[in-house]
């Protein structure tokens, strides 16, 4: 792939599930557009975080989509709170949907952070058909807290779904201070805890991929940093142990923190997603049919 094209940053928004404005981004190449990337973002985040990364995809000839999540960054709904994981899941497949009727007849990928990869992955689950791979960074699975404080979450939940239960620290996401300030600074995201119901819905999430990763068939490249304090890579290891895929990668960057497109070494990680994309797009190079493989790199 090449970066020499130049992109448009637009704005929009849809109507989600339940009437709800859906903030979007997206990013068009200004020349041939060889597929279509989606960006499902995690906690303590949104589209706007993006920018760097969906135009270096935008760049490398992809048109790119991104999502606020209900109830996150410009999108309507009760701040930080989902009543169900259907809810994040039906708002991802209408932007897929629209996101593939403005490029017909190309490619699509989902790109999900974190939460986001976890929602991504149940989205897969339901619409294996509607794309053709999956790229999962920081997956949100088996989460760093103790199985009784997961279960307490869980019947908090029944008891005052929408009570703040947890938060996510912000300098956990990065080795770039300058990224950590903004992030501390960042009125969509400041002050961010996540209500009980929204804790329960990404455990129960978790628990049914625990039983249908095996289901999961696309093209997959799974990302994690091994110093990431907010997930575990021990999830994304066995996700990819047990994911159906035959082309199937996973990637551990020695040193690196939870969100690896905003960490130090970005453009590594960004070259390996490029790079990934590359091989399973028009006019990749021929060469024999990738194979599942585990790489870890400084």
């Amino acid at each position: 792939m090449t970066q020499s094209q130049s992109s448009t940053l637009s704005e929009g928004k849809f109507a989600g599930v339940g009437g709800l404005n859906i903030f979007t981004r997206s990013w068009r190449p200004a020349g041939e557009i060889r597929g279509v990337v989606v960006i499902v973002h995690g906690f303590n985040s949104h589209s706007g975080q993006y920018l760097w990364g969906g135009g270096q995809l935008a760049a490398a000839g992809l048109a790119v989509y991104a999502l606020d999540l209900r109830g996150r960054g410009r999108s309507d709904g009760e701040r930080f709170y989902v009543q169900k994981i259907e809810d994040y899941v039906d708002d991802v497949a209408a932007l897929v949907r629209a996101a593939k009727a403005e490029n017909p007849g190309l490619p699509a990928f989902v790109l999900g952070h974190s939460a986001g990869g976890v929602i991504s992955c149940v989205y897969t689950l339901d619409h294996q058909s509607e794309i053709d791979g999956l790229i999962c960074e920081s997956f949100a699975y088996e989460l760093p807290a103790p199985d009784l404080l997961l279960t307490f979450l869980k019947g908090l939940s029944h008891l005052t779904p929408h009570t703040h239960v947890f938060s996510l620290k912000n300098r956990d996401f990065s080795r770039d201070a300058a990224v950590v300030e903004s992030m501390d600074n960042d009125p969509l995201i400041k002050g961010e805890s996540q209500p009980a119901q929204t804790a329960a819905v990404m455990i129960n999430a978790d628990n049914r991929l625990r039983e249908e990763f095996p289901r999961i068939k696309l093209p997959l490249l799974i990302l994690h940093g091994t110093e990431d304090k907010a997930t575990k890579p021990s999830g994304s290891r066995h996700f990819y142990e047990q994911a159906g895929s035959a082309d199937k990668t996973l990637k551990l960057y020695e040193g690196h923190y939870h969100d690896l497109l905003n960490d130090i070494d970005k453009e590594v990680v960004m070259a390996d997603i490029k790079g990934w994309l590359d091989a399973r797009l028009p006019a990749a190079r021929p060469g024999a049919a990738p194979q599942a493989q585990t790489v870890t790199q400084a």
